[in-house]
C-alpha cells in the first residue's frame, strides 16, 4: 500500500458493495421462505404423484440454494463493511498528514517521504538547506529524530518528520488491514456448481470463523447486547442497531443472536439455521472422515461351561478410538434431520411454518421449534418433554405439537395458534441413573422462565397471548421449579404424566384457579414413582403430585384409547383433545373426571 493507493482508496465504495451483497443476501431469503413457506405447500396440495414428488424434491434443494446465497452474501456484506471500518482510520489519518504537508507546501513522495524548504536562520554556520523526512514506526529511530530537530537549524525538518511518521503509520495500518482481509474475501466464493454440499456448509462455518476473527475489532464496535439482559432489555438492544448491524450480528455471531430471549422469532429463526446447516456439514462431513464400525462386532465366547455373546477385540478397539464421538455425531445428525424434516413439512396435513428458536449440537443438543410464528398468535402453548430427551430424539417431540397445534387450531374460533416444542435444558438420560434428581430441573428452570418472558418481549400482537405450558414426565418438574424459582409467565398448565412438580399446590404454579390441569393414563406407572418417593422431589417440604386430589388439578380425561406413559398426544384422542380446548382457552369444554368417592367407614 502506497500514498497513491491509499489516497485513492473510498471505504464508501466498499460499503457500497456491502449494501449490495445485504439486498441480495435479503432477496434470497425473501425467495427461499417463499419457496419453503408458500410455493412447495401449495404444489403438494394441488398436485400428487411421481412428477409432483419430484417437483417437490426439486424446489427444496431450491430453498436451500437460496438459503445458501442469503447466508454468503450476508458474511459478504459483513466483511466488506468491517474491511471499510479497519482502513477508514488509516486514510483519515493520511489526509490529514497530507492536509498539514500542502499547509506547509511540502511535497510528499509516492513512497511517503516528505521533502521541505530551506528555512529559518543559522547563526554562525552555513545557510539552512532543503530536505526529505522518511517516516519511521520505530520509537528509537523516533527518539533520535526528535533530538535531531532539536539541533536542526531549519524548523522544517521536525514538522516535516512528524508528517512522514504519521503517513507512515497510516501506511502500515491500510496495509495490515489489506493484508488481513485479502484472503478473507478471496475465500468467500462458492462452488462452480449448483449442488449445495455438506462441504460446502462446512466451508461457510470455516469462513465465518474467518471473518469473525478478521472482523474483531469491527465486532467489538458494534452495540453489544446487554449482559446478563432481560428478555425486554434484548427486544430494546435489537430494535437500536440498524439493519447493517443486525446482519453484521447475524452473520459473525449466529449462535449469540438464536439464543437471545425476547429477539424476533423471525430473527432468532434465520439465526439459528445458519448454525443448524453449518454443524451439519461439520458434522457429517466428520463423520463421512471417521473409520466406520466394523462389521464383526459380536462373538461368542466359552465363559462357565456357557455361551456368552460379546463385542469382537477389533469392535473394542474401535469403540475406544472413536465410539464415543461416533454415537454423538450420529445421535445428533438423526435430531438434525428431524428438524429438517420439520421445514419441509409445512403444508402436510395443513402445518404452518416453523420457526428455530433455539439450537446447538453440544452435549446432549438443543433444539426449541415452533408450530407458526409465537410473536403473532393469539394462543402460544409451550412444551417440555422429560427424561430421556436429547437432540436425537426431538422428532417425536415435535411431532407432537404439531399434533396439538392442528387441534388446538381447530378449536381456535379463527385465531392463530403457536406449539413450541422447548428442549432448552439437559433432560436426564437414564429413568434409573438420571431422573431421582431434581438438578436437572433446577437448573434449567430459570431458562424456561427467560423463555416465556421473551414471548412477551417479542409479541407483536394487539393483545396480551393466551400461554400455556404443557409438561410431560420430568418436564413437568422443570415448570414446576420454575414456578418454585421464579414467576411462570402462563395462562394455564397442563401436567401430562407427572411424577412430581416441586410444589405441593396447585395455587403455586402462578395461574389463575382452577387453571392448572392434569393428565394420567391408565397404566402410566410414572405418577405411582412419584406418589412412593420420585427423586426429583429432593427438596424439604410437603409433598404432592398432580394426580393427587389434594394438589388441586384439574384432572382431564384421556380416553380410551390412550393408555402407558406415551399416548397423551394420539391423533384424534380425547387427551389430545383436551390439551386443544386449553390451549386455546376453552377450559370450560374440557371434559374432565368425575371426583373421587369418599366412602364413610361403615359399621
Amino acid at each position: 500500500m502506497d500514498v497513491e493507493a491509499l489516497k485513492a482508496l473510498k471505504p464508501h465504495e466498499f460499503e457500497e458493495a456491502a449494501l449490495g451483497y445485504r439486498t441480495t443476501s435479503d432477496m434470497a431469503a425473501q425467495a427461499k421462505d417463499a419457496l419453503e413457506q408458500r410455493i412447495t405447500p401449495q404444489l403438494r396440495g394441488a398436485l400428487n404423484g411421481e412428477a409432483a414428488d419430484a417437483a417437490v424434491a426439486q424446489l427444496r434443494e431450491l430453498t436451500k440454494d437460496f438459503h445458501y446465497v442469503q447466508v454468503e452474501c450476508g458474511l459478504i456484506g459483513t466483511a466488506l463493511n468491517a474491511f471499510a471500518a479497519d482502513v477508514r482510520p488509516a486514510k483519515t489519518k493520511l489526509e490529514q498528514a497530507l492536509s498539514d504537508a500542502d499547509a506547509h507546501r511540502f511535497a510528499v513522495g509516492a513512497n511517503g517521504s516528505v521533502s521541505y524548504p530551506a528555512a529559518g536562520q543559522n547563526p554562525g554556520g552555513p545557510p539552512t538547506a532543503p530536505g526529505s523526512a522518511n517516516g519511521t514506526l520505530s520509537e528509537q529511530a523516533r527518539a533520535l529524530q526528535r533530538q535531531a530537530g532539536n539541533f536542526d537549524p531549519n524548523p522544517n525538518y521536525a514538522i516535516a518528520q512528524d508528517i512522514a511518521n504519521r503517513i507512515a503509520e497510516a501506511l502500515k495500518e491500510a496495509t495490515d488491514a489489506d493484508q488481513k482481509w485479502a484472503p478473507q474475501l478471496h475465500g468467500l466464493k462458492a462452488d462452480d456448481d449448483l449442488t449445495v454440499s455438506d462441504g460446502d456448509w462446512a466451508d461457510v462455518q470455516k469462513d465465518g470463523e474467518g471473518v469473525r476473527e478478521a472482523g474483531r475489532h469491527y465486532s467489538d464496535s458494534l452495540p453489544q447486547p446487554p449482559k446478563d439482559g432481560s428478555p425486554k432489555d434484548n427486544a430494546a438492544w435489537w430494535k437500536g442497531l440498524d439493519p447493517g448491524q443486525q446482519q453484521a450480528w447475524t452473520s459473525l455471531h449466529p449462535d449469540v443472536v438464536g439464543a437471545l430471549d425476547g429477539v424476533p422469532a423471525t430473527v432468532r429463526d434465520e439465526a439459528n439455521r445458519i448454525v443448524l446447516d453449518e454443524s451439519r456439514g461439520q458434522y457429517r462431513t466428520e463423520l463421512d472422515a471417521m473409520p466406520k464400525p466394523p462389521a464383526n462386532e459380536w462373538t461368542w465366547i466359552n465363559a462357565g461351561g456357557y455361551a456368552s455373546k460379546v463385542h469382537t477385540d477389533e469392535w473394542m478397539d474401535w469403540y475406544k478410538a472413536h465410539g464415543e464421538r461416533y454415537e454423538h455425531l450420529t445421535n445428533s445428525l438423526k435430531g438434525m434431520e428431524s428438524i429438517q424434516k420439520r421445514f419441509d413439512a409445512v403444508g402436510q396435513n395443513d402445518l404452518p411454518e416453523a420457526y428455530l428458536l433455539g439450537y446447538s449440537a453440544e452435549g446432549n443438543g438443543r433444539a426449541i421449534v415452533a408450530n407458526g410464528n409465537p410473536d403473532t398468535a393469539v394462543h402460544q402453548a409451550v412444551y417440555v418433554p422429560g427424561t430421556t430427551a436429547n437432540l436425537g430424539s426431538i422428532g417425536g417431540d415435535i411431532d407432537r405439537m404439531g399434533n396439538v397445534w392442528r387441534t388446538a387450531t381447530d378449536a381456535a374460533d379463527g385465531k392463530t395458534v403457536s406449539t413450541i416444542t422447548w428442549l432448552g435444558y439437559d433432560a436426564p438420560q437414564d429413568i434409573v441413573k438420571d431422573s431421582p434428581f431434581s438438578h436437572y430441573a433446577n437448573d434449567g428452570a430459570p431458562a424456561f422462565n427467560r423463555f416465556m418472558d421473551g414471548l412477551d418481549a417479542s409479541h407483536t400482537g394487539n393483545a396480551e397471548p393466551h400461554r400455556t405450558a404443557i409438561g410431560h414426565s420430568y418436564g413437568t418438574t422443570l415448570i414446576g421449579s420454575a414456578a418454585r424459582q421464579g414467576t411462570l409467565n402462563a395462562d394455564d398448565v397442563i401436567f401430562a404424566g407427572s411424577p412430581g412438580v416441586q410444589v405441593p399446590k396447585a395455587e403455586q404454579m402462578d395461574v389463575p384457579a382452577g387453571h392448572v390441569w392434569n393428565e394420567e393414563a391408565p397404566g402410566d406407572i410414572v405418577p405411582d414413582v412419584g406418589r412412593f418417593g420420585h427423586g426429583g422431589t429432593d427438596w424439604d417440604g410437603p409433598w404432592a403430585i398432580p394426580s393427587d386430589e389434594s394438589f388441586g388439578a384439574q384432572q382431564m380425561t384421556t380416553g380410551s384409547g390412550v393408555s402407558g406413559h406415551s399416548e397423551y398426544w394420539t391423533w384424534g384422542s380425547e387427551s389430545l383433545q383436551n390439551q386443544g380446548r386449553v390451549v386455546v382457552g376453552h377450559g370450560d369444554q374440557v371434559v374432565l373426571k368425575p371426583p373421587p368417592r369418599h366412602w364413610e367407614h361403615m359399621r
